[in-house]
């Protein structure tokens, strides 16, 4: 379980209170990656962070929010011990490096396996539950030959298409993003295969706590760290409707390659993957399709800076912006998404100014964050 020797000297390991803090700030209510980067890059530390959390739901108009405790946090930390897993930060060596570069990638990943795995280019694979023989020989066969070439594979656990590439990447190196608390694996069909990763011969991670069941709304997360995760992603037998093109997406819109297996045009299993070939993802009949777009992106350097970390010294955040300030970035908002530069040069407010009275708005419950760093007011939030 610990770091890898090639890691040693790269990232900036969290010390046991960072991490404690850490934990308690993600798991705190209103709380997501895109805050809690906020909230670290403003106040400086997590535990800085927790302290003004009170103060910025009021005055973004909550009465209370619920802050994780210390004891919270030290209870998930003694389960995770127990279970044989670890909590790595983003910035630390063992973090995957290249879903550290993804926008809103989570501050912090529970992990039980080999984490040496983290260290090398991955390729994802995603697909049909209810496979057909031929998908999941397709799947075995490319799997073995991408894992000959020195490349991970990770997908999600699920039945089908997924379980049969884990099975066949034990042996060269395999991840799988989990949906759940990494003690609420799913589904039970592919429990052997589960603990024979969790125990060394893979690795399994998670951002959900311990002990969260996982519910459909959270497959999409799990979906999020597979395309993250992975340089490029290869799809077999996804329907037209299914979580494997929300990964695709998800890929493509992280500027990692999509491939897809075609599939006659008389399976509904294939409906999914004939369009992702229509709308311009990459043929693979062979595994060399795959091998050969990935060589250039194989000898890339990965950039190892963390996106969020805390620095030596205590930052001084600036003073709070005057209500008349507030009002109007709160004013220029509404439900159509903007972007923070726009709303920023809209206002004419300093950007330290913007950036605090968002947070206020995110922690009380009434701002949405989208994709592309867009922000909007929470449908059921009014103006102040």
């Amino acid at each position: 379980m610990s770091a890898s020797p090639e890691a040693e000297g790269e990232g900036i390991p969290l010390s046991d209170a960072q991490r404690l803090a850490w934990l308690r700030l993600i798991r705190s209510d209103n709380v997501g990656p895109a805050t809690f980067r906020d909230l670290i890059n403003h106040f400086g530390s997590a535990a800085r962070a927790i302290e003004m959390l009170p103060d910025l739901a009021a005055r973004g108009g909550s009465r209370r929010i619920r802050i994780a405790t210390s004891s919270d946090a030290e209870a998930e930390m003694e389960t995770a011990e127990r279970f044989g897993a670890q909590f790595v930060g983003m910035g630390e060596p063992d973090y995957p490096p290249a879903l550290r570069m993804v926008d809103g990638a989570p501050p912090l990943l529970a992990m039980c396996g080999d984490l040496t795995l983290t260290h090398r280019p991955a390729v994802g694979m995603v697909g049909s539950r209810n496979a057909s023989a031929v998908g999941c020989r397709i799947a075995t066969s490319l799997t073995r030959a991408i894992g000959a070439a020195g490349y991970v594979l990770v997908s999600g656990m699920a039945r089908g298409i997924d379980a049969a590439a884990h099975a066949a990447a034990v042996e060269t190196g395999t991840i799988a993003a989990m949906a759940g608390g990494l003690d609420r694996p799913y589904p039970p069909q592919n429990a052997a295969l589960y603990e024979r990763m969790r125990s060394g011969a893979g690795l399994v991670v998670s951002e959900m706590p311990f002990g969260w069941e996982p519910r459909a709304r959270d497959f999409p997360r799990r979906n999020r760290l597979i395309a993250g995760i992975a340089l490029g992603l290869v799809v077999i037998e996804a329907a037209k409707r299914s979580g494997s093109l929300i990964t695709a997406r998800q890929a493509a819109d992280f500027g990692r390659l999509v491939f897809a297996v075609p599939g006659s045009p008389l399976d509904p299993r294939a409906g999914g993957t004939n369009g992702l070939l229509k709308d311009g993802a990459s043929m693979v009949t062979e595994s060399a399709d795959v091998l050969d777009a990935l060589a250039p992106l194989g000898a890339l350097p990965v950039e190892k800076r963390p996106s969020v970390a805390e620095p030596d010294m205590t930052s001084f955040p600036a003073a709070p912006p005057d209500e008349g300030e507030r009002s109007r970035i709160v004013d220029a908002l509404d439900m159509t998404p903007v972007a923070v530069d726009a709303l920023i040069q809209h206002t004419a407010a300093p950007t330290a100014a913007v950036h605090l009275v968002l947070l206020e708005l995110d922690l009380a419950g009434r701002l949405h964050r989208h994709p592309g760093g867009l922000v909007s007011l929470a449908p059921t939030a009014g103006l102040s």
